[in-house]
């Protein structure tokens, strides 16, 4: 378990946690009708960042929509760059299709030499990650709402202004609210976004995939 640190300038994170069972992390608009229903089904307990909120997202398995590059550095010729298609399978020359989704890159490595072993003079396959996408969702008072894809490691920031922006006239950007689901377990932050564009504070919290960004509607 990350250990929390403090952060100054900021003011702790809610965490609101409700059990999923065996419930996949499918979070559409079910998930962002849930966010607008908060606290949720406990009552919130403030929690300070662990350094793992504020490092950027780093996945060390692959997923649909990644790009790899697959090099055969004795046998050039069999060089190839794939997009892992949505069933999470890549199709290579000789030898096929194979699952490539949910595994790392060096398990990857392992099958393919594997599949090509005999081909190969050299018994080496290097797979890297080219580019790198996944999904998160913004929703409320924004003013594009709607799926985003993460080329780049993303803050809750960089995913508002991705949906167009803070809508003004409704906005609350003081509780912006975030949505993960980690081990079959929902969990609720609050992030206090304005405080960052006023320069009050640095705070960087990072999504991951799957995420719900959902901006309430402040009271008038």
């Amino acid at each position: 378990m990350a250990s929390p640190i403090s952060h100054p300038g900021t003011s702790p994170v809610q965490v609101h946690r409700c059990d999923l069972g065996h419930n996949p992390a499918a979070v559409g608009l079910a998930l962002m009708l849930a966010l607008a229903l908060l606290p949720g089904c406990e009552t919130p307990t403030h929690t300070p960042l662990t350094r793992e909120d504020l490092e950027p997202y780093s996945g060390i398995t692959l997923r649909p929509g990644d790009s790899i590059r697959i090099a055969f550095p004795g046998a050039p010729s069999l060089n190839t760059t794939q997009q892992i298609r949505n069933d999470g399978k890549i199709e290579l020359g000789h030898v096929g299709e194979l699952t490539a989704a949910g595994r790392a890159p060096s398990e990857l490595e392992k099958e393919i030499l594997n599949l090509y072993g005999p081909q190969l003079v050299v018994k080496e396959v290097m797979v890297t990650v080219e580019v790198s996408a996944y999904p998160v969702y913004v929703s409320g008072a924004v003013l594009r709402p709607g799926k985003l894809m993460a080329t780049h490691p993303m803050t809750v920031l960089e995913a508002v202004m991705e949906a167009g922006g803070f809508d003004e006239r409704r906005a609350k950007p003081t509780a912006v609210r975030v949505i993960r689901t980690e081990s079959g377990t929902q969990k609720y932050y609050t992030i206090d976004v304005q405080s960052v564009l006023d320069g009050k504070s640095t705070l960087n919290f990072y999504l991951r995939p799957s995420d719900v960004v959902y901006v309430p509607e402040r009271a008038f």
